[in-house]
């Protein structure tokens, strides 16, 4: 018995009992910056159609050259442009009197994505494409060309939301809020306009009207805190 009683007291010396879990509060930040853009990006090309395949590639060629060479003019640099899309294939038609396809031309499509990084030029860069042989908008969207200061805002904004929402909840509670245990982030949103489509052609006018509205940057944190004691 005596043998037995050191060994239970060895036991107890070497597997203390288990801590209390330490009482938290979990919560759920959240930051959101609202800010104008400061460039545009658009989607546009030249679509062009001809009864051979080298007459079709040859004067989408010619147009888009002058597509890129006028946004040249208008201050857009190389970098800015990239191609993004370019496809050739047939045409047929299906509606001949026996039900097979024939074939009947063909078309080219090559597509750019262009930034424009100074908005007040943006209706004169559309329209001036237009003019030079651009036949196709897919897209155009608004962005910012830094958005590291407004997503650290957001971030900041996260944090302090978090902070006021555990401090209302300890107060509702009657307890007392502790020190941080963990922050752990549970994204970034970064929310363009959306991109506005458009008609496969269009009809030389003046500067196309063009509103940039507002973009929203948010932040989403979670962060648990100690209840102090």
């Amino acid at each position: 018995m005596r043998n037995l009683g050191m060994l239970l007291a060895v036991l107890v010396l070497a597997f203390p009992a288990a801590a209390e879990p330490m009482p938290t509060i979990s919560v759920t930040g959240e930051g959101h910056v609202d800010l104008a853009p400061d460039m545009a990006t658009l989607s546009l090309g030249v679509v062009t159609e001809a009864a051979t395949a080298n007459e079709a590639l040859d004067r989408n060629s010619a147009q888009l050259a002058a597509v890129i060479a006028r946004l040249g003019k208008m201050g857009i640099a190389d970098r800015d442009v990239q191609t993004s899309g370019l496809s050739l294939g047939p045409r047929y038609d299906y509606n001949g009197s026996n039900g097979a396809p024939r074939l009947v031309g063909y078309t080219a499509t090559n597509m750019v994505s262009v930034r424009v990084r100074a908005l007040d030029s943006l209706g004169g860069v559309l329209d001036s494409v237009v003019a030079d042989g651009a036949n196709t908008l897919n897209g155009l969207g608004f962005g910012l060309q830094d958005p590291g200061p407004a997503t650290d805002e957001a971030r900041r904004r996260a944090v302090a939301d978090a902070r006021h929402r555990a401090e209302l909840y300890a107060q509702a509670a009657g307890v007392t809020l502790g020190a941080v245990l963990s922050i752990s982030e549970q994204g970034d949103g970064y929310r363009p306009m959306p991109m506005v489509q458009a008609e496969a052609s269009f009809a030389k006018g003046a500067d196309v009207p063009v509103s940039s509205g507002e973009l929203n940057l948010s932040s989403t944190i979670a962060v648990v805190y100690e209840i102090a004691r």
